[in-house]
């Protein structure tokens, strides 16, 4: 299947922590077998088209049995991400 990257944004309303809800993101595009690059904004991901979207239906079902959330995505095939090491800071 062909490579996927996506920048993902999500933010969880009304609420005082969203670290909680952030690192639950980062594992569950790791349990997908993603490359993962945490930025202060958004975090980029890229790997296998069908890992990809079954990694964000998964983190959005689970981030909103959290309470209400907005997830910004912006997907691409074009844009692969660069090679340089993942900052593991949020």
């Amino acid at each position: 299947m062909s490579k996927t990257s996506a920048q993902v944004s999500l933010y969880p309303l009304r609420s005082a922590h969203v670290s909680p809800v952030v690192e639950q993101a980062l594992r569950v595009f790791r349990a997908h077998g993603l490359s993962v690059r945490p930025g202060d904004m958004s975090t980029l991901v890229s790997g296998d088209h069908e890992d990809v979207f079954k990694s964000l239906k998964e983190l959005f079902d689970q981030a909103a049995r959290q309470g209400d959330v907005v997830m910004v995505v912006t997907l691409s095939n074009a844009c692969p991400m660069s090679e340089a090491p993942a900052s593991q800071d949020l």
